[in-house]
């Protein structure tokens, strides 16, 4: 199915968060500004716009960040239960050199000025929109037949001077972005028996959280 035949609900259930499925291709400059442009058109608190997309490629910086990431990764291993740390043990957190593409997003929280229309009760806001951008960029993927995985394994004073990125400029995400042999059907979590997901009747409540 070609993207401009595939409906929002139809990249919502295709959607995955890809480690092991990328082909080694680039995704190509045309895709990607597409994908980027449906990022850029995310809604935005106040109309703030607070993130900024920067684009890896270069193969010693995918290779360095790579290698920090798989520290934290036995970090984390480590640090886990001897049952947990099995079921674990096979999960692949990323696909940052098979993709040959990082898109690093970042926040502002100074974007728009000092008077944000519509967060000064809510702050967090602006964090929202910017995560919002990445919710659009992943469905916009999807529908290329390219996948994005989201790598949180990282130590947020390393990306930032991996990427050089200024004083006050937050790294939100590091989004691994590249053509796709298959999605998966079945999330890796749920597959390697991490962890499953809630039904929707779970999650929904009536009037109150407890209706």
């Amino acid at each position: 199915m070609c993207a401009d035949q595939l409906s929002v609900y139809d990249a919502i259930r295709l959607r995955r968060d890809v480690r092991a499925e990328f082909t080694g291709e680039l995704v190509d400059d045309e895709t990607l500004w597409r994908i980027l442009d449906a990022a850029h058109r995310a809604p935005s608190v106040g109309n703030s716009q607070p993130w900024d997309f920067v684009v890896v490629r270069q193969p010693d910086t995918l290779r360095r960040f790579a290698d920090h990431v798989a520290d934290k990764r036995v970090e984390f291993r480590d640090a886990l239960p001897a049952d947990r740390a099995e079921t674990f043990e096979p999960i692949k957190i990323d696909g940052i050199v098979e993709s040959g593409t990082g898109v690093v997003v970042t926040h502002d929280d100074r974007r728009g000025g000092p008077q944000i229309l519509g967060r000064a009760s809510v702050p967090e806001t602006g964090v929202y929109s910017t995560v919002l951008a990445i919710q659009n960029l992943w469905l916009a993927a999807t529908a290329e037949q390219v996948g994005v995985g989201w790598v949180s394994f990282y130590d947020p004073d390393f990306l930032r001077e991996l990427v050089d990125l200024p004083a006050g400029i937050k790294p939100v995400a590091w989004l691994c972005v590249g053509p796709v042999r298959e999605f998966q059907r079945v999330p890796d979590l749920e597959r390697f028996g991490w962890r499953s997901g809630r039904s929707l009747t779970e999650a929904v409540h009536h009037e109150t959280f407890g209706g």
